[in-house]
């Protein structure tokens, strides 16, 4: 149990890469598009592929409670218990190692 001693810095996600993956179907309808633009108004969509868990979690949980706004993501958030988040942020955090393509 001393690998999170060993490795400094290294952030251990807290959800499940593979529960993820299912979970994160609805959000590779736009954010897993390269060069995805939003109709109205028009922004690129950010992939998600690589980023920092703790960030992602942070994300959906200022959408579900209204701190982040985006119609879209605060209501699809809202269906999200703190595991799927979790869950959700692991497997897209896993998805930019070059090992978990």
């Amino acid at each position: 149990m001393l690998l999170p001693l060993a490795l400094p810095g290294i952030a251990l996600a807290q959800g499940d890469i593979e529960a993820g993956r299912a979970k994160a179907y609805t959000c590779l309808g736009c954010h897993g598009v390269e060069g995805y633009r939003n109709a109205y108004p028009s922004y690129r969509v950010p992939k998600l592929g690589g980023q920092h868990a703790e960030y992602l979690v942070s994300a959906l949980q200022a959408y579900k409670n209204g701190d982040r706004q985006h119609a879209t993501m605060q209501a699809l958030a809202a269906t999200l218990s703190d595991q799927d988040m979790q869950d959700i942020a692991a497997y897209f955090e896993a998805a930019g190692r070059e090992d978990n393509p």
